[in-house]
């Protein structure tokens, strides 16, 4: 009928997008073809902008059109080196692009390469440009991280920054992206002087506790917030250092650990006694773990040395960053040395912090009243109680871990793993506080399915994991002094 658009069929509309595709892929091939021959003859000119750049301009993707654009681009700018415009017109393609694939990363990589290596870059445009794509998509993680590069370049204030963050954080909470550049701007604006191992100081903390309980409980089922509480309560990677150390000459054996994996063997790597030279050779330590270079148990066997009477027994470490940390020991007997450094399981908050998290512990068993089943908000309560209390609420807390295995069951193994790690946390404080590593140390009956902190454990001489529901990856290549161990 006259005037009437014909409207297509199934079958019809998948034979015309097969012809469209089987075009574009003979465009391509031919394109690709005459690049590649372009490339081998050496042929860096106007003519390979143009090929490369038609094919860019629909995929965005392929890095080594980038590449040779690059050398194209060297190549003419060696030819006048004024001259800023070959820079701007590849700015100019290069948002191009990204209207055709905002998250694409060569495309952000060649407009970082672009301005690092044009004449008179303009760093403050590259700003505002960021400002604009952000209003389009606030979420877009990949301009963030390249607003947190153009800023730096254009020497824009970490305190402007934070208000830009606020201002996205209240229009839209669900913003994973602006709470990230929140916590790496927070600790440069407002340090913690008093405990360099919390990110920012007390006052400021409470300021972004309350923040965050606004955010959470405007949309409980988002994570964004709930992640952010997690970083401002503490719980992140250790700290690398010295975990624990054990000698044992009559069984010609030491053994030393750290909270993080290192390398003993690395060439700028140092581990040094200042009872000993013969210890010092960091070639002679094998890790517990054979076939891996970074391990955290380190062992030492064959070991042949008469430890002398001192009154300060030290371990220096120096890592590959020069960073050196040390470890006191204590003489056991005539034939044996032991020292352990007390992990820091959860950070201790001044009173006013305490406050805070039991109003907000409060607000989450309020909010669970109305939604039981609420997952951010029963692991957030979890958390908390961990924070506030680890021992006394620890019951508690397993409670909630075990209910969020019923609500959230595709994540089952990560709350295991959160029962087993925190459920050892308790038992091995205890341990620790006696310091006597010849003593048992008790994991009996914590339903554990799998072991943890095994640096603290390679210094344990009898340990009694009976009752737990360990499976067949259950590894003891890292018991070191274990003489009796109980399944």
């Amino acid at each position: 009928m006259h005037g009437r658009l014909k409207v297509r069929t199934s079958a019809e509309e998948a034979i015309r997008k097969r012809k469209e595709q089987d075009q574009k892929a003979k465009a391509f091939r031919s394109g690709m073809s005459r690049v590649l021959a372009k490339k081998a003859a050496g042929e860096l000119d106007d003519e390979m902008m143009v090929l490369t750049g038609k094919i860019l301009g629909s995929n965005p993707d392929i890095a080594t059109l980038w590449n040779l654009r690059r050398l194209c681009i060297l190549k003419l700018f060696d030819e006048d080196k004024e001259n800023q415009k070959l820079f701007d017109n590849d700015l100019g393609f290069t948002e191009m692009c990204l209207q055709v694939n905002p998250k694409s990363y060569c495309a952000w990589h060649h407009r970082c390469w672009v301005l690092e290596n044009a004449p008179s870059p303009n760093w403050q445009k590259e700003v505002d440009l960021c400002t604009k794509y952000l209003k389009l998509d606030e979420r877009n993680f990949h301009c963030w991280d390249y607003r947190r590069y153009v800023t730096e370049k254009a020497k824009i204030p970490a305190e402007k920054e934070l208000e830009f963050c606020t201002e996205k954080i209240r229009n839209n909470f669900s913003n994973y992206s602006s709470w990230h550049y929140r916590s790496k701007l927070l600790p440069v604006l407002h340090p913690n002087k008093d405990d360099p191992s919390r990110p920012i100081s007390e006052e400021k903390l409470r300021e972004e506790l309350e923040l965050v309980l606004t955010a959470a409980f405007t949309d409980p089922n988002d994570s964004s917030a709930w992640f952010y509480q997690r970083w401002l309560l503490g719980y992140s990677q250790p700290e690398l250092d010295i975990a624990a150390f054990r000698i044992e000459v009559a069984r010609k054996l030491a053994v030393v650990t750290f909270t993080r994996p290192v390398n003993l063997r690395h060439k700028n790597v140092n581990l040094s006694f200042n009872f000993t030279n013969e210890m010092n050779h960091a070639s002679n330590w094998v890790p517990a773990s054979a076939s891996d270079s970074y391990c955290v148990t380190w062992i030492l066997r064959d070991v042949h040395i008469n430890l002398p009477d001192h009154e300060e027994y030290v371990l220096s470490f120096t890592d590959e960053y020069n960073m050196t940390h040390s470890l006191k020991c204590k003489k056991l007997c005539n034939a044996s040395l032991f020292g352990i450094n007390k992990p820091k399981f959860e950070h201790e908050f001044g009173q006013s912090i305490v406050d805070v998290l039991k109003a907000q512990l409060e607000s989450c068993q309020q909010l669970l009243e109305y939604e039981p089943d609420s997952k951010w908000t029963l692991l957030t309560a979890a958390l908390l109680m961990k924070a506030l209390d680890a021992e006394g609420y620890h019951d508690r807390i397993l409670g909630y871990l075990e209910k969020l295995q019923e609500v959230d069951p595709l994540r089952v193994g990560y709350y295991r793993d959160l029962t087993a790690k925190w459920s050892i946390e308790i038992r091995l404080k205890r341990w620790i506080d006696e310091g006597k590593p010849q003593k048992k140390l008790d994991l009996s009956n914590l339903k554990l399915n799998r072991v943890t902190y095994e640096q603290y454990l390679a210094v344990a001489g009898e340990i009694d994991l009976s009752g737990n529901k360990l499976g067949k990856e259950f590894m003891h290549k890292h018991f070191v002094f274990c003489q009796r161990l109980s399944l």
